[in-house]
């Protein structure tokens, strides 16, 4: 049996110098540049910011780990990938700066597993090398993200597919080089069986961003990153079609399931830097003559802060070695990586409100970061589903491994249990031969 909570030597040291390069190098960023889209615009000062950086990744072997060497990458697996997702979720910027950020890093595994040559010379290449950005549009307006009432079509017409329809917060729409979009193709059967993706070049004709949104309130209205984008009859060529026609589904999970993941590991980051932040509050900030720190209250606060993180650390990391371990998304991979999801949220909200309230004020303030580690937690609440559908996929596969009781009473019934065991053990009690009589 192979079991161990230890991280190779060799890794270890890579981890301790990504730790390092991004409290020094990468964090400072997210002081300087507080624009919506500063860590995934080509175009934006942060871009010649993150350039030397990016340089010194690339000279460590770490540039894009996630995906495999024919791409340029390291073909880590994903407990290496979650280890170090967990240091680079303490910047918005370290993603970015590694070559891993979201949606770039799920969509270039897609042009590599279903884009023409073509398609991989003029956008997969550009992207690898973080030149340039793109989007993945799946939500609509109204049907949010269940893909049963999706509206938004493609019709085949010759050489050409015609788009039309809405979709709503296409990530990164606003300066992206092309969209990958969810469309339904088969309004006829179920739709994991009539959806496609279809790749969309910037600027195709038909293709209109009606306004730009952002996460959160501290953002003028207009200035987000995420499309509300209609589509009028946009044509693009046929083989712009990624997989087969009706496979949509089936190319996502090439992108969905390892970022789910990486998400949860990003959080742990999170998590980890506002319990670092609460530890050197109360050992700094006195309250009735003594440190707060010696309150019988902030201990407990910090005991189940400490506790909750680890739990859900290893889960995710458990998650990630199932992954590595399959090769393949089963139910049992699937169970998990939807409990994580749905699991992230919670732990997130209770651990940095814990944190906001021993640091006082301040913590409510934008004199910290835990404000906006607070204000994105509804977005991890929804970002790759909502948590409740998460939860109904975790409860309906706990759920395949039991069975109904046949009889009147629960099997685990006490009373019948009891006599079953009398009639094995019974006789080994004194005056048994009464109880037997």
């Amino acid at each position: 049996m192979t079991w161990s909570f230890e991280t190779d030597s060799d890794f270890q040291q890579e981890l301790d110098w990504i730790e390092t390069f991004t409290r020094e190098e990468i964090e400072p960023l997210d002081l300087v540049f507080r624009g919506p889209g500063d860590p995934w615009d080509p175009d934006s000062p942060a871009a010649a910011a993150m350039a030397p950086l990016r340089e010194k990744v690339k000279e460590r072997g770490l540039w894009a780990c996630h995906l495999g060497p024919e791409l340029g990458g390291g073909g880590y697996g994903q407990v290496k990938l979650g280890l170090m997702n967990e240091i680079l979720g303490r910047s918005r910027f370290g993603p970015s700066v590694f070559g891993c950020q979201a949606p770039d890093s799920g969509n270039a595994e897609i042009l590599a597993h279903f884009g023409t040559p073509e398609q991989k010379a003029k956008y997969l290449q550009p992207l690898l090398d973080g030149k340039i950005a793109s989007c993945y549009s799946m939500t609509e307006p109204q049907a949010g993200s269940d893909p049963a009432e999706f509206t938004c079509t493609a019709t085949r017409d010759g050489d050409e597919w015609v788009i039309n329809g809405e979709k709503w917060f296409a990530s990164h729409a606003r300066f992206s080089e092309f969209l990958l979009v969810m469309v339904v193709t088969n309004p006829d059967v179920p739709i994991h069986e009539g959806a496609s993706i279809i790749l969309v070049e910037k600027g195709t004709p038909g293709m209109n961003i009606l306004r730009n949104t952002a996460v959160g309130p501290f953002v003028e209205q207009g200035d987000g990153v995420h499309g509300y984008i209609r589509f009028e009859n946009c044509r693009v060529p046929a083989d712009h079609l990624l997989g087969k026609e009706g496979q949509g589904f089936l190319v996502a999970q090439t992108r969905l399931g390892g970022g789910r993941v990486h998400h949860a590991m990003r959080s742990v980051g999170v998590l980890k830097k506002a319990m670092d932040m609460m530890c050197e509050r109360v050992l700094s900030r006195t309250t009735k003559g003594e440190l707060l720190a010696t309150k019988q209250m902030t201990q407990d606060k910090i005991a189940d802060t400490y506790t909750q993180i680890l739990q859900y650390r290893l889960h995710v990391l458990y998650t990630a070695w199932l992954i590595d371990k399959y090769k393949e998304y089963n139910r049992e991979v699937r169970k998990e990586i939807a409990a994580i999801k749905a699991a992230t949220p919670k732990v997130l909200q209770e651990c940095i409100y814990r944190s906001m309230q021993l640091h006082g004020s301040i913590g409510v303030s934008d004199e910290t970061p835990l404000m906006t580690m607070w204000a994105n937690i509804p977005e991890l609440g929804m970002v790759d589903g909502p948590s409740e559908v998460h939860k109904v996929t975790v409860a309906r596969t706990i759920l395949r491994d039991y069975e109904a009781s046949p009889d009147l009473f629960p099997s685990y019934h006490t009373h019948t249990q009891r006599q079953q065991a009398m009639k094995k053990y019974g006789h080994y009690l004194p005056g048994s031969e009464l109880l037997q009589q």
